[in-house]
């Protein structure tokens, strides 16, 4: 009997040994996130779905290490999310009208994107062009024969003078740039390039690109006319300040003698042609210009002639997008932002919109075929985006990939709640929390308040990386959309008219205490960033108050009157009513430079050196007048970066090193 007892101790034993070895990894010690995650992270964006709906096409985004930079490859599976396989090396595919082929962008000769097509079912693939500039917003024509995309045509202005002429064997510097744009920009070398986007279309099977428009405009988005006649297309000119973000109009441009008749006429924005299956009818977005810095677009639809036009979706005071007309021609169906969420919508020509899919999710419908098989990309605060698909008429959303779930199968997330609060005015604030892996509400955590940019701007219910790697270095991570966001309706996101900063500072300071109030916050270790609109918060924050531990600041601005003159954001003189020459008064009110005599916060800078929308100089100003008043600064210059510091994956990586370093330093010790 004794014998039987260690041999059945022994059998069971081994057996607990074996299950242990296949146990789930779900089931085993999590780990928290680590930085270097961030580098086996994939992305996936833009599904099309094949005309017959039995096949889909999307870009997947990995990180090359080596080469530091982001690569795109297209993937292709069936429709129920099998067979998932690699296709072409490449992005943003389009399906040919018959679905035996696929249109996409992918580097090529002689340099940048160039547009190729493969056939679905054959090796190898056709460069089809050879530019100079890369080409974007690529459609093909109903028949396959042509594909039409936009490219910016690039020009420099000459000026009739005689230079001496050069020794035999001189090395002269190369001659000078002229400007006489008010809106130019940078390449990601730094250069200065100015020039207005045009259509063009090529034949699908190779050869001689065609200009069809032309002029001092700038052309946006490709649609065509179901007979393939016509191709409509949003444009605006570019010489004028007050006409750039004031009028926006919908052409058609014929495809055969580059004719171009005006559809839209009125002051304000109308955008993002749609045209209906039979042709009869153009959807569209917009608004009547008012001096307001934030409107909410709205649907409208009118004959193809231009006449008629009516709004739909009447009381959505939210900006609808991608518009898709359903197979029928009874509606239009549209993607909107709703409170930190989107959904799609749905809108007949007669009678009220209706929500077709619900969820505390971002959801982006990027495609509905004719029998209503509707595919997208879908992210929630714990999931990152991947692929699902649908019907519309039974919104059932299948998720067909998992693109990240190895990765994240064995790590364990912070908690994600999501809070409203009362703000000065008795505005309503939505806002989220982030707590620790292994949150404890009877310790105290440090915080960081997280500001976005914008200012018009939404944060969301979304995955964030770099928000979950806070709360797995032991911080609540607080993110808010304060007055002036998007998202939440025109009134609301035009709060902060002529007042930016302002009553948005209340608003981020009150969501500050709110989580404080919860007793779990060391309120010796607060801390805050952000960047571009969130920089310039947080530099007024530092100005207002001395509360937060430490500070980044990044690419802000932080001298309204400098910057009107050095920004390539037109649209950014809208936020004050007078240029600073007229009256400087509200951009030395709004300045946070203006305040830095306040401040006592360890303040870091980052910013890139290749920024002109908010240009560096803004950066220096800054820094120079902490280092004068010897409040505790560095400032970060990254190299290749326009707007932003993390375009670049390694220095993404250093701007959250940095930014760690920084609170660490100027923080208390905490476990």
């Amino acid at each position: 009997m004794k014998n039987s007892f260690y041999r059945l101790a022994a059998i069971m034993s081994a057996i607990t040994f074996l299950l242990a070895l296949h146990m789930p990894a779900a089931s085993q010690e999590a780990n928290k996130l680590e930085l270097t995650h961030f580098f086996d992270m994939i992305s996936v964006s833009g599904p099309q779905i094949s005309p017959d709906g039995k096949e889909i096409i999307y870009t997947r985004g990995w990180i090359d290490k080596v080469n530091d930079s982001r690569r795109n490859e297209l993937y292709i599976m069936d429709a129920d999310g099998e067979r998932n396989r690699f296709f072409a090396r490449g992005s943003s595919p389009v399906w040919s009208p018959d679905g035996s082929r696929v249109a996409y962008l992918a580097q090529g000769e002689p340099r940048g994107n160039q547009i190729f097509v493969k056939y679905k079912d054959l090796e190898g693939s056709t460069q089809i062009t050879r530019l100079e500039k890369s080409p974007s917003n690529i459609s093909w024509s109903p028949d396959g024969t042509l594909i039409a995309f936009s490219m910016q045509v690039p020009y420099s202005e000459s000026w009739p003078i005689s230079m001496p002429a050069r020794p035999e064997g001189a090395k002269w510097t190369e001659g000078p740039r002229v400007i006489t744009e008010l809106v130019y920009r940078r390449d990601r070398q730094g250069f200065l390039e100015q020039g207005h986007n045009h259509i063009f279309v090529v034949p699908s099977d190779g050869g001689a690109p065609r200009q069809l428009t032309s002029g001092n405009w700038n052309h946006n988005g490709v649609e065509w006319s179901p007979d393939g006649t016509e191709i409509l297309f949003t444009s605006l000119r570019v010489e004028d300040a007050e006409y750039v973000y004031r009028e926006s109009e919908i052409y058609g441009v014929n495809v055969e003698n580059g004719q171009i008749r005006q559809l839209t006429d009125r002051k304000g924005i109308d955008r993002s042609p749609a045209v209906s299956p039979d042709g009869r009818r153009v959807a569209y977005i917009g608004y009547d210009w008012t001096d307001d810095t934030y409107i909410e677009n709205k649907l409208y639809v009118m004959d193809i002639d231009g006449s008629g036009s009516r709004e739909l979706a009447a009381g959505l005071d939210r900006t609808p997008s991608n518009l898709v007309w359903s197979a029928d021609g009874s509606g239009i169906y549209f993607n909107a932002d709703y409170n930190g969420t989107r959904n799609l919508y749905f809108a007949p020509l007669g009678g009220d919109y209706r929500q077709v899919t619900t969820g505390n999710h971002m959801l982006g419908v990027t495609g509905i075929n004719a029998a209503g098989m509707a595919v997208g990309t879908l992210t929630d605060h714990h999931t990152p985006p991947d692929i699902v698909a649908f019907n519309v008429n039974r919104p059932q959303i299948s998720k067909l990939t998992s693109v990240n779930a190895s990765l994240l199968r064995n790590i364990k997330l912070g908690q994600v709640e999501e809070i409203w609060y009362t703000s000065t005015d008795d505005f309503d604030v939505h806002g989220w929390v982030i707590t620790p892996p292994d949150f404890d509400p009877g310790n105290k955590y440090p915080l960081i308040l997280v500001i976005h940019g914008g200012p018009h701007a939404m944060y969301n219910v979304g995955f964030n990386f770099t928000w979950q790697h806070h709360a797995a270095q032991g911080y609540v991570v607080l993110y808010t959309n304060p007055r002036g966001s998007s998202g939440y309706g025109s009134e609301f996101g035009n709060a902060i008219k002529n007042a930016y900063p302002g009553k948005d500072y209340d608003d981020l300071m009150n969501g500050v205490d709110q989580v404080i109030g919860r007793g779990y916050i060391d309120e010796e270790n607060l801390f805050v960033y952000g960047g571009s609109g969130g920089g310039v918060l947080t530099s007024w924050i530092v100005g207002k108050t001395d509360r937060f531990a430490a500070a980044s600041v990044n690419f802000p601005v932080t001298n309204w009157m400098s910057f009107v003159g050095t920004t390539d954001g037109v649209s950014w003189y809208r936020n004050f009513r007078e240029y600073p020459w007229d009256d400087p008064t509200e951009h030395l009110e709004r300045s946070p430079l203006m305040l830095v005599g306040n401040v006592s916060t360890p303040t870091l800078l980052m910013c890139g050196e290749n920024d002109l929308r908010t240009p560096i100089s803004q950066t220096e100003e800054y820094y120079q007048a902490l280092k004068v008043l010897k409040v505790p600064t560095a400032m970060i210059r990254f190299r290749d970066e326009f707007h932003g510091t993390g375009s670049n994956p390694s220095n993404y990586i250093r701007t959250q090193l940095y930014l760690y370093h920084w609170f660490d330093k100027h923080g208390s010790h905490h476990e």
